[in-house]
Parts: structure tokens; C-alpha cells; sequence
């Protein structure tokens, strides 16, 4: 009788152990999902605010390009108009 408590003693802490082993895995694997799911959400925020940023940054280089694209028109075709003067003088001056 001693040998069957014995046996079952020893199948009881044996099922404890294995337990407790699950129990440890198992809280690992929470500790690696909570870490994720926290730098998930740190990304998160950081993407959310850089798109903030940029709505409401102003585009100064699309400025400066219409601004240059107007001045470099206005002065090509003051240009031309200078030259045709001139060659018109020319012409004149010539004849």
C-alpha cells in the first residue's frame, strides 16, 4: 500500500511541475506579445504624428518653383521682345 501512495504522490508532483513548467511558457509568451503590442503602438503614434507634420507644414520649395517659373517666363519673353527690337534697329540702321 505504501508503494501505491508513493507512486501516486510522485504522479501528483510530477503533474505540478509540468504545470508550472506551461505556466512559465505561457507567461513568456505574454511578455513577448505585451512587448510587441507596445512598440506596435509606439510606431503607431509616430506615424500618426509625422503625418500631422506634414499636413500642416507648408510647401515652400512648390512656392519658389511657381515663383522662379514666373520670373524665368517674364524674362524669356522680355528678352525675345528686347531682341526683335534690336534686330529691328538693325535692320533700320542697315537700310
Amino acid at each position: 500500500m505504501n508503494r501505491a501512495r508513493v507512486e501516486e504522490i510522485a504522479a501528483a508532483v510530477g503533474d505540478l511541475l509540468k504545470k508550472q513548467e506551461e505556466v512559465k511558457e505561457e507567461k513568456k509568451s505574454k511578455a513577448i506579445l505585451w512587448v510587441f503590442a507596445i512598440i506596435g503602438a509606439i510606431a503607431a503614434a509616430v506615424a500618426i504624428a509625422y503625418a500631422i507634420y506634414c499636413y500642416f507644414t507648408p510647401d515652400y520649395l512648390e512656392d519658389f518653383e511657381d515663383d522662379f517659373d514666373d520670373d524665368f517666363e517674364e524674362d524669356f519673353f522680355d528678352d525675345d521682345e528686347e531682341i526683335e527690337v534690336a534686330k529691328a534697329e538693325k535692320k533700320s540702321e542697315e537700310e
